[in-house]
């Protein structure tokens, strides 16, 4: 998948939204209830790296490969950083990207949980003071 293929299939996960972030930040960020499960970096020289939570027991499998780093100031959290996520296969990539938004998922409410399986996502604020939030389209 490229950038454009991943930022979609994000998007259209259930109950997503995303938000950009401008200076100091520079994110393109994916949310499920006001939760993080990704993010693209949209400034030089990192711009377009992709950035995901990883699976406690994936974490150092996927840091071992090249181009995949823990993410900066999130890599304690085992988020990894792809540099480029055509180098992935597609597959793997949508996999960990669904794990990452399971993940994300699992830590709502069961009310929330059930309202975005439903279809019907709850408003949600918008995360930080600096965020453009808009909701996914489903697809």
């Amino acid at each position: 998948m490229d950038v454009i293929q991943t930022r979609a299939f994000c998007a259209a996960l259930p109950g997503a939204t995303v938000t950009e972030w401008g200076e100091p930040a520079n994110l393109l960020a994916y949310f499920v209830g006001g939760k993080r499960f990704a993010h693209f970096k949209t400034s030089e020289p990192e711009r377009w790296r992709f950035s995901f939570k990883a699976a406690p027991e994936r974490f150092l499998e996927l840091t071992d490969q090249p181009g995949i780093k823990p993410a900066r100031w999130l890599g304690r959290y085992r988020w990894v950083t792809v540099v480029d996520v055509r180098t992935v296969p597609d597959e793997e990539l949508r996999a960990l990207i669904q794990w990452s938004y399971r993940a994300a998922l699992a830590t709502l409410s069961r009310a929330q949980q059930s309202r975005i399986a439903a279809g019907a996502a709850a408003p949600e604020t918008t995360p930080g003071r600096r965020g453009k939030k808009t909701q996914a389209s489903p697809r």
